[in-house]
């Protein structure tokens, strides 16, 4: 069968960062009350899969259809068996990208093993290009962490990495209404850095976050968003990007509400989301999985990959769109051009 779908495997939920805007919510809230909806995470890692079930599921990755695995969290290179999950994954003759808060790569040990282990991509998220700005929309929760040990975890894995082509190293920035110059002031400390791909994306919160009204775009930034966006892929630079389509798709997801159809959407077909307790859907986005039937529910539990992601339809028109289904067009369109492995024209 072709190796051609993507795995975005949310590997643990704790993290150092108290993010308000986490896709997982935050450890305040879920402490009073525990989520208890279809596909909603949490910090709280209360059902995250043991390791062995995991080492049992990545050693069948080996001849499945799965072609690149993203390993995400929470933050995965702060638990150290990730790191077998992800030599597992390489074994099995996949593509692999670590998404971090960066923090770890300030451990000579994980950088090191990265290397050694040849790792494709370390994507970092970053939210802003100054310091102060960027601590307050991503908190440590210790008071211990911020921008400054993200931009020395970049430098530490740049470094050690020298003049190897591995792994590539990027920068992933969620974009908030109040700040569109983001777009492109992270872009220029990017390049400074010698940083190899770079990433913004819309902010995606549901209509009942607290956050909603403040930090998601409305209508009226539109403006201002797309003439960044146009300066991001108008100036010089070395850093790779998204295809020049990822950004009307940006501009067009913020001027819409969160309704419409996503034609050839490859959720399901080339893209599939597990999240730490094993459950395994076609996409993050919540309404897809608000939207599966109970019948179609799957986990990685005793599951064989070879099997599980057999059964493929065809990239097919959804209607459930939320802004998640823009943030994934990178993660499987996009990779081979910031990853620098699609064959020139």
């Amino acid at each position: 069968m072709p190796r051609d779908a993507t795995l975005l495997w949310g590997l643990r939920s704790p993290c150092a960062f108290a993010c308000p805007h986490c896709y997982f919510g935050t450890i305040e809230e879920h402490q009073q009350a525990p989520p208890t909806e279809l596909g909603v995470l949490s910090h709280l890692s209360r059902t995250d899969l043991p390791f062995q079930v995991l080492k049992a599921f990545a050693r069948t990755l080996v001849g499945s259809p799965i072609e690149r695995v993203v390993i995400a969290g929470g933050e995965p290179l702060d638990w150290p068996p990730t790191l077998e999950v992800i030599e597992l994954s390489k074994e099995a003759g996949c593509q692999v990208v670590i998404a971090t808060n960066g923090i770890p790569l300030t451990r000579p040990q994980v950088t090191q093993r990265l290397i050694a282990l040849g790792v494709d991509g370390v994507s970092i998220s970053l939210d802003s290009a100054d310091a102060q700005t960027n601590d307050r929309l991503r908190p440590s929760r210790s008071g211990r962490f911020g921008y400054d040990d993200v931009l020395s975890g970049i430098r530490a894995l740049l470094n050690a990495r020298g003049d190897q082509n591995r792994p590539r190293v990027g920068i992933y920035t969620v974009v908030m209404r109040e700040r569109p110059q983001e777009i492109t002031d992270m872009a220029r400390l990017a390049d400074q850095f010698g940083v190899d791909y770079y990433v913004p994306q819309p902010i995606s919160l549901t209509p009942d976050h607290k956050l909603f009204t403040e930090l998601t775009h409305r209508r009226e930034d539109v403006p201002a968003v797309a003439e960044q966006l146009h300066r991001l892929y108008g100036e010089p630079t070395s850093l790779a990007l998204p295809d020049p389509s990822y950004a009307r798709r940006f501009v067009a997801a913020i001027s819409t509400q969160e309704s419409g159809n996503v034609p050839d959407c490859f959720g399901g077909a080339r893209l599939f989301f597990i999240q730490p307790d094993g459950s395994v859907w076609d996409c993050p986005s919540d309404r897809r999985i608000a939207a599966t039937p109970s019948e179609q529910r799957r986990s990685i539990r005793g599951a064989d990959a070879r099997t599980l992601f057999a059964d493929r339809p065809a990239c097919t028109n959804c209607s459930l769109f939320s802004r998640d289904c823009v943030n994934m067009w990178p993660l499987v369109l996009d990779m081979p051009q910031l990853l620098n492995t699609r064959t020139p024209r």
